[in-house]
Order: C-alpha cells, then structure tokens, then sequence
C-alpha cells in the first residue's frame, strides 16, 4: 500500500486571545501591573484527512474556520497542539505573500534571495531566471523595487518563484484572490501540468468554481471542524447550500 502525500490525524491547534490591550508606553508605565485576560480560541478541533499522492485537494470554508491554520500546519509553519501530521515528500508552501522578500530590493536580486532561500543554488536560479520573470510578465519590470509593485505583480513573483523549486507538495493559500483572470488560468494550466507529473496539490480558496473545476477532492471547515469532505463538487454544493440557507436563518432570528 502506498503512503498518502499527508496523512493528519485529529489535529487540533489553539491560540489565546487578549481582552485587554495596552495602548500606550504611557499606559503601561501608569498600571504596569493591570491584568490582562486570554480567551482560548480553538482554531482547529480534531482535524483528520488523508490526501493521495497527485491529488488536487480544495480546503473551503467561511471567514476565521481555520483554513489558513490547517495549511501552516501542514508546512510546519505552526506546531499542532495534539494529533500528528505525517508529510511524505518534499514541501512547497506558498502561504503568505512576500515572505523572504526584501521590498527596497528589485525582483532580480530578490529571485536570487528568495530562489536560495527556498532550496536553489545559484546555477540553479539563474538557468530558470528567465523562466521565472516570464511566468510572471514582469521582464519590463525586473529592475524596479519590489515596494514599488502592486500586491499582483508581488504574488506573480513570488507564485513563478515557489513552482521552479522541485517539490512534491504544493500549499496554495489564497493565491489566486490576487491575480487577475489571465494569471488564474496560468495558474490552472500549471497545476494540470503538476497532477500529470504525480505531484500533490492543496489549495486554500474562497473561489468555489475553481474547487469543483480543479480539484479532485475537497474539505469544508466550519470552526474548526471539518463537517464534509469528498468529491470536491459535492463539498462545493454543500457548501453553497449553507450560504444561501445563512441570510433566511438570520431573517427567522429577528
């Protein structure tokens, strides 16, 4: 039997709130023994999943259910309060924009910057730098600073550098609620080409019909919890159904 790419296994994971902030040195200095209370907010609750080697898998869900928590655990990034988390295979998470970027820097230094960082030598870098600058439609802006980008033309770079590095897991976290249409179907097209070569995607998204389109299989969290995951289309339906059902529910309250 073949490993699965992830395998979690009831995987909870928990932050502390403040309920009291100190807002000024001055304040602090006035009551520096004022006591500031913590509400435990439980971000994950006994997560379980497995996904297969080359599978493209959809994590959907509102707004604070713990999509984004479950990705940094998946890559490390967060250490799970309980349950385990067995990853087979070689990690490429894009999760946060910007990361390993130096903005008073231009794009061509911080491909260097950014290509070592993730793993590429030099020879490495350099004989997919035009690759790179091409994927991301920025060869007339390869010299500007990066403070001078908009946040597309930052999650183009930093989404053409993540896909030259060899890997065999791919984390995609909101990378397509910044790009424009033709950089989502190069984005699309790419992960095509990833699932014929066997490699493993898992995609953190709010757009729901490139779920269903895209993606094999598919997880829906609602804080915290995953109440549905199967065929990526029937979590999509599911899914809708309760926003749609959400407004009447609210209308019956009042």
């Amino acid at each position: 039997m073949i490993d699965p790419a992830i395998r979690v296994r009831d995987v909870s994971k928990s932050f502390l709130l403040p309920h009291q902030r100190q807002t000024s040195v001055k304040e602090l200095f006035l009551h520096p023994r004022r006591k500031i209370d913590y509400e435990q907010n439980e971000a994950l609750r006994g997560v379980s999943l497995e996904i297969g080697a080359g599978e493209s898998f959809g994590v959907v869900g509102p707004n604070g259910s713990g999509k984004s928590t479950l990705l940094k655990v998946l890559a490390g990034i967060y250490r799970a309060d309980a349950g385990t988390v067995e990853i087979n295979g070689k990690l490429s998470p894009f999760i946060e924009l910007g990361v390993g970027f130096n903005f008073d820097l231009n794009a061509r230094d911080n491909i260097r910057i950014n290509g070592a960082l993730l793993g590429l030598t030099q020879k490495q870098i350099a004989a997919r730098f035009d690759d790179i600058v091409g994927f991301a439609e920025l060869e007339r802006f390869v010299d500007q600073k990066l403070k001078n980008y908009s946040s597309g033309m930052q999650v183009r770079l930093a989404f053409a550098i993540a896909i030259q590095v060899p890997f065999d897991i791919l984390l995609l976290d909101e990378v397509l609620a910044v790009g424009d249409q033709a950089f989502q179907e190069k984005c699309f097209a790419t992960f095509a080409r990833f699932r014929a070569e066997g490699k493993t995607v898992v995609l953190v998204t709010h757009d729901l019909g490139a779920v269903a389109k895209h993606c094999d299989r598919a997880m829906l969290l609602e804080q915290g919890v995953c109440v549905a995951e199967g065929p990526a289309q029937d979590v999509v339906a599911r899914y809708e159904l309760e926003v749609q059902r959400a407004p009447e529910a609210l209308e019956r309250a009042l």
